[in-house]
This record gives structure tokens, sequence and C-alpha cells, in this order.
């Protein structure tokens, strides 16, 4: 289908000369971490979400290790298996334990419901994922977190312009943390920003991200060097150019996806809430195999050799990883696992053109119609 390989990401908003002018600004200053452009995306960015306080860190799991580090959490963290597996990590590497909640079948989010299963004396918080960019349940989670008095924390790295009802994700529950690595929508090589409405835990995480230290050379916690270099706040701030046309032409993408997919059967796709806006950092769809006629596994193999990059995330879910195993109590997640088996990752970026995706939509189907032929040639036999 594709003559050369048709990638799954490509680095949205990246500028071009008036960025080489930023690093020799940077060079020139002799300030290299911590300096103006720091500050001036920090303000940008908090303008931008609608949070009085933003943090800039070197990555999101940086952000999140450090947020819940000066929480002082001790005990057990709810979050879902459905995610990347950095977000088990930043609770692992604090000495917690991760407790897996299940997803719903819809949005992919954490399911409150399940939650409230998993509450219990122990539990010390919830992470939370806002999933490719879907907003998760923020109402329901807010009422179980109030109600067991423990603090909320959104891993929102995919979700930097999504909202829910005109309000940007990074104004729930204690924090959100975002990410800004080369596969997301705003991109500063390698980065993250900690976005809270808590004065007194924004000025913590300043400290935490310099070892600690907030400038009397006497620790306040075991912090760790996250600082984010003025190289990549210069290049995060001339990303926010243009970022709401990338969300949309995402946003065109998936619809151009959904409309033309969902008339093969055995296919399905990620729900987005009424109301609610995706970054639409990902696009997936879900395989159902006595449908579509073969498993994912084939389908993935046949986009393959059609030359079009294409994914399984998060396959295998986190709880079924090698080091989070032994750490899962056991309890069953079917959502997730039946999820997770069946995902299929499609390319999706705001300057891939309807032709591809068109192209793209050409292959599945085509793979669909062969499926169909197998199926047929055997009942033939039979």
């Amino acid at each position: 289908m594709f003559a050369q390989r048709l990638p799954i990401v490509s680095p949205e908003g990246l500028p071009g000369e008036d960025f080489v002018r930023d690093v020799r600004k940077a060079i020139s200053s002799r300030k290299l971490t911590n300096g103006t452009f720091v500050l001036e995306f920090e303000s940008m960015a908090a303008a931008y979400l609608g949070v009085p306080h933003c943090v800039a860190v070197s990555s999101c799991t940086s952000g999140l290790m450090l947020t819940l580090r000066v929480l002082g959490l001790v005990g057990e963290v709810i979050l879902p298996s459905f995610t990347f597996h950095a977000t088990a990590h930043s609770v692992a590497w604090n000495g917690l334990k991760p407790v897996f909640a299940d997803c719903d079948p819809e949005t992919f989010c954490i399911s409150p419901a399940s939650v409230r299963e998993r509450l219990s004396p122990k539990t010390a918080a919830i992470l939370a994922v806002h999933v490719f960019g879907n907003p998760a349940d923020v109402a329901e989670l807010e009422k179980i977190a109030s109600s067991a008095r423990v603090p909320l924390i959104y891993d929102s790295a995919h979700a930097f312009g999504s909202t829910m009802n005109g309000i940007h994700v990074g104004n729930f529950g204690v924090a959100e943390v975002f990410s800004f690595s080369p596969t997301k929508l705003l991109v500063a090589g390698e980065g993250g920003l900690v976005a809270t409405h808590d004065a007194n835990l924004a000025q913590r995480l300043r400290a935490a991200r310099n070892y600690g230290d907030a400038g009397d050379s006497d620790p306040e916690c075991v912090g760790l060097n996250a600082r984010m270099s003025e190289f990549h706040a210069a290049l995060a701030l001339r990303g926010l150019e243009g970022l709401e046309t990338r969300i949309d032409r995402r946003n065109d993408v998936r619809l151009h996806y959904e409309e033309r997919l969902n008339e093969i059967p055995g296919l399905r796709f990620q729900k987005i809430p009424s109301g609610n806006r995706s970054s639409c950092k990902d696009f997936q769809v879900l395989v159902d195999e006595d449908t579509f006629g073969r498993p994912r596994g084939w389908l993935f193999d046949a986009l393959r050799q059609e030359n079009i990059e294409v994914r399984r995330y998060f396959s295998p879910p986190v709880h079924r990883q090698k080091l989070y195993r032994a750490v899962w109590d056991g309890r069953p997640l079917p959502v997730t696992d039946k999820i997770s088996d069946r995902v299929v990752s499609l390319p999706i970026y705001s300057s891939l053109c309807e032709d591809d995706v068109a192209k793209v939509c050409d292959a599945i189907e085509r793979a669909h119609q062969h499926a169909k032929r197998r199926d047929s040639a055997i009942g033939h036999t039979a």
C-alpha cells in the first residue's frame, strides 16, 4: 500500500530559525537551566491551562515521581493497568504499592467503580490517567478521593490540550503531570510539567526538582535533578504556537478513521464522551476476532506488510508485565485484558494527509475482505 514506511508518529510543531535564535540567546545568557525560557514557558502554560501554578520538570515520569514524593505518601496507590508502565514506575520508585484497577470499556480510562472496589485503609492516593488524551471520569474520581480523604493525581502525559466541558485538563485533582516527549502534540524534545492549584505543593516541587534544595543548600526532601533545560523550554514555547490547530487536525483524522472503519465488522474505537475533547495523542482500533474474521496479531502483521507502522498500546498491560506480576494482587481485570488483547494503534499526527488516512483504511478493508474469503473457503471445504 505504501512504497515507504508510513510512520505511526511524527514530531509536532517543530520550529525553524526562530528556535535557533532562542538557542543562541540561551547560550549567551550563560544560564542553561531554570532561566528565562523556563520561567516564560511555565507562565505561558499556566495561562493556556488556566491554572495558577506550573512547574517545569525534565520529564512526566520525574514529575510523577516527585509529586508522589513531596506528598509524603505511605501505603497503596490505586492506578490503572491499562497505561504506559512509567505510571507504575513512579509509584514503585517511591516505595508505594501499586494496586491495579480495571478500565472502562468505552473510554479505556480507569473505572471509578473498580477504584471503589480497591479502596482500603492502606490507600494513600489515586493515580488516574487520561488515556490517549481522552479525559478520565473526573467528577466520579474526585467524589471517591474526597470521600476516602486521599489525594487524586493525574498522569496527563497524553492530554495537554484536552478539555472537559471547556475546562482544560490540568485543573483537576491535587496535581496533573504532562509530557512533552517527541510523540506528544507539544514537543520539548524531552520534558514535563506539573500543573496545580496548590501553591505550597508547587513550591515544594520547585525544590524537589533541584535535589530537594530550595536555595539554601539545606534540602527539604530527597529530590532529583529534574530541571528542564532552557533549550527544551524554548522548543516547547515555540510549539505552543499552533497547538489548537494541531489538536483540531488530529480530531479530524480520528473522525475520518472512525467514519471509514465503522463500516467494517469487528472493529470498534475508544469513545470520547460528549462535552469532552481529546488531544488524540493516539488512535486505536479494537479487533474482535470472531466478527472481523482474524485475530489482532494477524491484522497487525498484515498492516506492517503494507508498510504501515502500527503498535499495540498498551499490550501487555502493566499487571502482566514481568516487573509487576508479583506485585499484582490477583484480582481480575477483565476489561483491561480484553482491550489489551485486541488493540492496534494506527498512525495519527496533524501532518498526516487525507490520502494516507484513506490508504490505511483501504489496507484494513482489504485485510477484512481477505479474512472473509478465507472463512468462506474454509466453509466450502467443510
